[in-house]
């Protein structure tokens, strides 16, 4: 049953409703809308601290770090991330903890009020924000789609950090390098303090240009020597956390706090985000696995450099969209595994979804192959129930490719969404 506008809201089933109305991929490149919401309801200048995180890889692992040292700080954290795995309840926090059903009720029914033509991006970014006023004292809002007309942007931000930018969203954002960092540029609009990982030149000669035109001050992040231990395991999050430290070192200056170095390597240590190389151990319904939402070549080969020096995978599973370059990132997957062990490619329940015989025919279409294997449509439980049976526990499957691929594997197995333990 469709869901009539103007109906009530009274539980979070209706909640849901309203935001399915509004299409989960739907994109309206505008900040009009954004920008008329935030004046509406008096948010133009929240009543906390902003720092906005953008970049193409890192941008969740990034703002993870940051939040868990805010809040080893005693400080009160809001972090809103994109996207969820299973709930939107996933995309809002609260001093770690996901914020409720029954709380979004009451956001949801100010916006049904003031700001119905909100996008699903929107509606949740200011949700998040009506969550976050006068309970926090630090919110880290990370960007979903470039910078430009991203709904992060309207807010105004005291610290802007940027993860590292390569190429992604091309049909949205441009099919070059210089248009995705020229459109996530434009996000630093006044001369606040602005922090970013090592770029590549032409993406760095936009950044410090663009920082130059708005009198910001640009400050590169050094990576960490040691991330040891860390929840968040790969060498590449050590760019992420030598990033949330530089900003946690410019925030507290703003908020006139003193950083305690143990509180700091505590909060990257314990930080946790599923689907960032997270280790799951063999149950009886899948086996030990390793899952990475690294979608993209540059997601790609940053996951195989982690792996490159332990045990390798016994088979690898990948998924990945059609607006997505999953060609190149899947040519760099069977260049390292092709005729060492098997691919599996499930089949989606997304319409964005690239077409499973077509990884499948790009992996296996090769002449050091011999007779191609035929293909045989499959969901992702049901190969990984499968390889429950057939992999011993000391082995390990590679779960790799879009966040959709993984939110599949979460709504089969939830427990796994919230387990930061090592297999």
């Amino acid at each position: 049953m469709s869901y009539v506008m103007d109906r009530k809201i009274e539980t979070f089933n209706d909640v849901l409703e309203y935001l399915d109305t509004k299409g989960l991929f739907h994109v309206d490149l505008s900040l009009d809308r954004m920008h008329t919401a935030l004046k509406r309801l008096n948010l133009e200048h929240p009543s906390f601290f902003v720092v906005q995180i953008l970049g193409t890889n890192g941008k969740g692992s990034t703002s993870t770090f940051l939040a868990n040292i805010c809040q080893k700080h005693n400080l009160k954290t809001g972090l809103y991330t994109s996207p969820h795995f299973v709930s939107p309840l996933e995309r809002i926090k609260i001093n770690g903890r996901s914020v409720a059903g029954s709380d979004l009720i009451e956001p949801a029914r100010i916006i049904q009020a003031t700001a119905p033509d909100l996008t699903y991006f929107e509606f949740l970014t200011i949700a998040a924000l009506l969550l976050f006023q006068d309970k926090v004292d630090v919110a880290i809002l990370e960007a979903g789609l470039g910078g430009a007309h991203d709904a992060t942007t309207a807010i105004p931000a005291d610290l802007i950090c940027y993860t590292p930018i390569a190429l992604d969203h091309c049909q949205v954002l441009g099919k070059s390098l210089e248009a995705i960092a020229t459109d996530k540029a434009q996000a630093i609009r006044s001369a606040v303090p602005v922090c970013t990982t090592k770029q590549y030149p032409k993406a760095w000669d936009i950044l410090s240009k663009m920082a130059k035109e708005t009198q910001a001050s640009l400050e590169v992040a050094d990576p960490l020597d040691n991330t040891r231990g860390f929840l968040l395991t790969g060498n590449h999050q050590a760019i992420n956390a030598g990033l949330a430290v530089l900003a946690f070192q410019k925030l507290a200056s703003l908020l006139k706090i003193n950083p305690s170095q143990s509180l700091l390597d505590l909060g990257l240590k314990t930080a946790f985000l599923p689907g960032r190389l997270q280790r799951a151990a063999k149950s009886s319904s899948y086996p030990a696995m390793i899952l990475d939402g690294g979608h993209n070549p540059h997601g790609v080969q940053t996951v195989l450099a982690a792996l490159r020096d332990g045990q390798q995978p016994s088979a690898v599973i990948y998924a990945g969209l059609d607006d997505k370059d999953w060609p190149s990132a899947l040519r760099l997957l069977a260049q390292e595994y092709r005729g060492k062990i098997p691919a599996y490619f499930p089949v989606l329940n997304n319409p964005r979804a690239s077409q499973a015989s077509k990884m499948h025919d790009l992996w296996y279409d090769h002449p050091h192959l011999g007779e191609k294997e035929s293909f045989r449509p499959q969901t992702v439980g049901q190969i990984l129930r499968a390889l429950a049976l057939e992999t011993k526990s000391e082995d390990y499957v590679l779960v790799i490719g879009s966040l959709y691929l993984l939110a599949e594997v979460y709504t089969e197995f939830p427990n796994l969404l919230n387990d930061p333990a090592f297999g």
